[in-house]
């Protein structure tokens, strides 16, 4: 196949939270073999990994950041706000603004699409011009945790709770190939459900877990290559007290297994 046959590689980051760190794994695997990224789309903490390497297209200095940020004490980078969630998260999009600045869409590296949810009636919404900092905000607007962001008569919050894994977002970019990074496959192959107490917490817990797998699941159908990283059933809250490297980590070697059918597709 000569290089202009090469098919357009599109990249879809699921949503997370912090095991999101997984998507750096990722694409460091991704470059070490020379396997381009033409597009990219990312819900959630998949939106501000993938705008953080849209923005940047230097893997290690993502991995840089992401591994100088304590996650045991990210909150303190939140701010406290009453009004339709616990978190104002302007000082959020500030840590983002930080690395990437007032970065509008059409000067990013790579097209990227940030995908959010409009808690108004439910529709994926896709943002893909202005400034990539407002978006990523929005996207990561875990409901009760974070103040939705209003936009042009719309509430946005999470794009995790409409489309965990924006497949057939980056199509629509133009990715002939995608490769879908699905965190939310693994909730219950640990085996820790078998034995565990269902007490009301974990109930709860499962039950939101549940959602998301089976969500995800459906996103994914349609991709060409599916990563599932190992990062288990990790809660949020316990995110913040694991290691960021195994996250990473995890990625890496999820994608490592996939390689050889990548290859196939694009060689």
């Amino acid at each position: 196949m000569t290089k202009q046959e090469q098919p357009k590689i599109g990249l879809a980051l699921g949503s997370g939270g912090p095991r999101g760190l997984a998507h750096i794994g990722v694409i460091k695997v991704l470059e070490e073999n020379n396997i381009p990224i033409d597009f990219i789309a990312g819900s959630s903490i998949g939106a501000m990994i993938g705008g953080f390497y849209a923005a940047t297209k230097d893997i290690k200095q993502v991995e840089k950041i992401a591994l100088g940020t304590d996650w045991k004490v990210i909150l303190s980078v939140l701010d406290p706000s009453f009004r339709q969630g616990l978190l104002g998260g302007d000082k959020a999009k500030n840590f983002i603004e930080n690395y990437i600045g007032k970065t509008h869409f059409e000067e990013l590296k790579i097209p990227l699409s940030v995908v959010a949810t409009n808690l108004k009636n439910g529709d994926v919404v896709v943002l893909d011009e202005g400034e990539v900092t407002s978006a990523i905000r929005a996207s990561i607007s875990l409901p009760l945790v974070f103040k939705p962001v209003e936009l042009k008569g719309k509430l946005l919050a999470d794009g995790g709770l409409s489309l965990p894994v924006p497949v057939n977002v980056v199509k629509k970019m133009g990715a002939d190939l995608v490769i879908a990074v699905n965190l939310d496959a693994d909730y219950f192959t640990n085996g820790d459900n078998e034995n565990s107490t269902y007490g009301f917490y974990k109930i709860a817990d499962n039950s939101i877990a549940l959602l998301r797998h089976h969500l995800a699941y459906w996103n994914v159908r349609d991709a060409d290559i599916v990563i599932n990283p190992h990062v288990r059933g990790a809660t949020l809250r316990q995110s913040f007290f694991l290691d960021g490297k195994d996250f990473i980590l995890a990625g890496e070697e999820a994608t490592k297994k996939i390689l050889p059918q990548l290859k196939k597709l694009t060689h």
